[in-house]
């Protein structure tokens, strides 16, 4: 069976010193996140295996360095710059609460929201600051009317609380779910459309897709999907998880008028922050999840209304925009892609083992899931784990299975060869008994 999060936490706390870390080791962090600046001159390819620069990143994290972290997908730590920040905000937060989260850093999330418009390519009156991909997805999924017998359009590998909320309102409002099934991996865009297109009908309401589907990492041909959805009339809501601060897509390059995004994942935000972005001529179509007065009908911030709430980790996302801008988001995409063909092109020797990823960048992101032939994923991940310290994620899907594997910016090569090393000796001489 996969580890649980109740015997991972215990090893974390186990762990010598992780509890809490020197405050020279944190200052160190905090400066070297502060004084890092990309090579001049060098194409993101060159300052992918330039090993001093990646140096000077990986010191602006606080890793637990007895273990190997390879779920960085799944939710990624801030740089120490960010961690500082969100402190900073929450010290004062507390100093006087009502006066000081409502009159002095409400007004602050403004520069936030300009922040992430850059990144994204659009207009800050259509972005909504929210806790996570989730809850911007959800506003969406639920606040698009549907009626009984409306039809809804996405794959079956798409996120599972996604699927979960369009189930619900199919047992609850009497929608109706298509699912369509992808090749693993997809190179193929125009096959991808057109499964989608099969799945259409008279009663299509509405199409989900990912940019980046978090089983494989496999980029969707969301331009097309979206163009698709445009020629019928059909909203397309775009998925961005994965793809926001990992990828270098806008808004003009998706076309899309719906997406949402965790910003905990690759831009290394704050846990629990995300942005919704809605067209801005489109936001008076969708209702907000948590209720919003009449007046707001129009305003993006009426996805914001969910009561009192931290603000620390809403305005700590500007110090990892810094942080995003001073690495560069081509050299970030080229360091990923560098580390997932590390570990990938040498297991790929061995005859037992199956990507299920692409590596044409065209069609993968810095996700890949990988299998043995014969090796339970689940075992497989528990073995890694109390024999190795390293963490990996269990993917169990009706097509597929395997183990999704995400380094991050704090990832050392040596932490990827000790991973290819352990698998390696696994598809060699199998699962000690």
């Amino acid at each position: 069976m996969p580890i649980t999060r109740r015997g991972f936490l215990g090893a974390l706390t186990a762990a010598a010193g992780t509890s809490a870390l020197a405050p020279r080791v944190l200052a160190a962090a905090v400066e070297a996140g502060r004084s890092l600046r990309a090579p001049a001159g060098a194409t993101p390819e060159e300052v992918a295996r330039d090993e001093g620069f990646w140096w000077q990143v990986q010191q602006a994290f606080t890793p637990d360095r007895s273990l190997v972290n390879l779920n960085h997908g799944g939710v990624s730590a801030p740089p120490a710059v960010v961690q500082e920040a969100m402190r900073r905000h929450l010290d004062l937060s507390n100093t006087a609460p009502a006066y000081v989260l409502w009159q002095l850093l409400e007004p602050r999330k403004e520069t936030v929201r300009q922040g992430i418009a850059s990144l994204f390519g659009c207009h800050r009156e259509e972005v909504a600051l929210t806790r996570n991909a989730s809850e911007s997805l959800q506003i969406l999924q639920c606040g698009l009317p549907l009626g009984r017998g409306d039809e809804v359009v996405t794959t079956d590998q798409d996120y599972p609380r996604m699927l979960t909320t369009f189930r619900q309102r199919e047992r609850r409002e009497g929608i109706v779910l298509r699912t369509v099934s992808l090749p693993v991996p997809a190179e193929d865009p125009a096959e991808v459309v057109a499964r989608f297109e099969r799945a259409l009908s008279p009663r299509t309401r509405l199409i989900l897709v990912s940019q980046v589907i978090n089983l494989t990492g496999q980029i969707c041909p969301v331009r097309k999907v979206v163009a698709l959805g445009q020629a019928r009339g059909i909203p397309v809501i775009v998925d961005g998880a994965h793809a926001f601060a990992n990828l270098l897509d806008t808004r003009d390059d998706l076309g899309c008028d719906f997406y949402g995004v965790s910003l905990h994942k690759w831009l290394c935000a704050p846990h629990g922050t995300g942005f919704l972005y809605v067209r801005r001529e489109r936001i008076g179509d969708v209702w907000p999840l948590t209720a919003a007065p009449v007046e707001m009908e129009s305003d993006i911030r009426k996805f914001e209304e969910i009561g009192t709430h931290p603000a620390a980790n809403t305005l700590a996302t500007a110090e990892a925009i810094a942080f995003y801008q001073a690495v560069g988001p081509a050299n970030k995409l080229a360091r990923l892609y560098y580390l997932r063909d590390r570990w990938s092109a040498p297991l790929l020797a061995h005859e037992r083992v199956r990507l299920h990823s692409s590596r044409d960048p065209r069609f993968s992101s810095a996700i890949g899931t990988v299998q043995i032939e014969g090796i339970d994923s689940g075992a497989l991940q528990v073995h890694l784990w109390e024999k190795h310290r390293i963490f990996t994620t269990p993917i169990k899907h009706a097509q597929f299975e395997g183990l999704r594997i995400t380094p991050g910016l704090s990832t050392t090569l040596a932490e990827v060869d000790r991973f290819v090393e352990v698998m390696d000796t696994v598809a060699r001489r199998g699962l000690p008994a």
